[in-house]
């Protein structure tokens, strides 16, 4: 026969005090004496209490305390991107005050008994940009009748969305280039697609990732026909690699790099020491998002400055609205153009 589990009135009758005592010393919501607090948890850790059981608050409240975050990437990439982890830490924060934490969610996954966005016991979805895998998580949510927001994507109408000036920021960059003199120019991006693969970029291609897509046209608004060289994701290796190909040809090396981030950036400025060239004598190069990255010393990277935590927590309260029955509104946050180093005048002499 299985012993009865301990409840909070067994520990209050135990520890002498009534059971809102008991139960505030587990909440941390109203204080007590040192005393009473140092009693109350003897008489639990005697009786085998370890503290309410969080299904039954649960069952009280209606809700999991659970927001899915789901993405379209390996969720390594989560971990390894400056930018996704400040933004991640702004939302972990907005939704704690509720009661609320996190679980990151794949699109889709081949592993057995995995929880999905269809699976998992979740009040409310963050989509992390809106690609057409994470759009087709849309149907799964609407089904479900789960509160939605995307960040950095366009879900329709009725999705609130957290976005960034993508596009307008990405032109103020190309516009500081051209105003340098420089003609000669060629773009590091993003992923194109979820399963996308590096590789020059045919002009006619279709981006369905939208901030890669948004970035890529604030370039071209100013260098209509600027080349552009697509990687796998945001990292220094993969900046690196795109690089290589960019400075291989002598005869062809451009003389200004727009990529879309600043880890894309410090691979290409690598690159371009691994060439022989100066940067920015002989080439310049401009970042986004403006997040510090390791061993880019002496260098200060010219960029776009987003507030990635703030885009979390803008996500954060909007989901806080949507489980209390308030309409949130879309909310469009603005980059800040900050000239570092990279970025100098045309060389006279190429």
């Amino acid at each position: 026969m299985t012993s009865r589990r301990a409840t909070i009135s067994d520990v209050a009758r135990e520890a002498a005090v009534s059971p809102s005592t008991a139960s505030v010393v587990f909440s941390g919501k109203t204080p007590v004496s040192d005393a009473t607090r140092q009693r109350v948890l003897d008489a639990a850790a005697s009786l085998g209490y370890t503290g309410p059981d969080p299904r039954a608050a649960s069952l009280r409240r209606g809700r999991s305390g659970i927001v899915g975050v789901v993405v379209g990437s390996s969720l390594n990439y989560m971990f390894l991107d400056p930018v996704q982890r400040l933004m991640m830490d702004g939302l972990a924060e907005e939704v704690a005050p509720f009661g609320a934490g996190l679980l990151l969610l794949r699109t889709a996954t081949d592993i057995e008994n995995a929880p999905t966005l269809l699976t998992a016991p979740v009040d409310a979805a963050v989509l992390i940009g809106c690609d057409a895998p994470l759009r087709a998580s849309l149907e799964t949510a609407h089904l479900r009748g789960l509160p939605i927001v995307v960040i950095e994507g366009d879900a329709g109408d009725d999705v609130p969305r957290i976005l960034l000036d993508n596009r307008e920021a990405q032109r103020t960059a190309a516009e500081h280039l051209r105003a340098l003199g420089h003609t000669d120019v060629a773009i590091v991006t993003l992923r194109t697609a979820a399963d996308g693969a590096a590789g020059w970029l045919d002009a006619e291609a279709d981006i369905s990732i939208d901030v890669t897509r948004e970035r890529l046209a604030g370039a071209r608004d100013v260098y209509p026909d600027v080349p552009a060289i697509t990687t796998a994701g945001s990292s220094i290796d993969e900046g690196l690699s795109a690089g290589r190909v960019l400075f291989a040809d002598p005869a062809r090396r451009p003389t200004a790099v727009i990529a879309q981030s600043d880890l894309l950036a410090a691979g290409v400025i690598r690159a371009a020491e691994e060439a022989g060239l100066s940067v920015p004598g002989d080439v310049s190069v401009t970042g986004f998002d403006g997040v510090p990255v390791d061993g880019l010393s002496p260098y200060e990277l010219t960029t776009l400055v987003q507030q990635a935590t703030d885009k979390g927590r803008a996500a954060g309260a909007a989901v806080a609205a949507m489980l209390e029955g308030v309409p949130p509104a879309s909310v469009l946050l603005t980059c800040t153009f900050r000239e570092g180093n990279t970025t100098a005048a045309v060389p006279e002499r190429r």
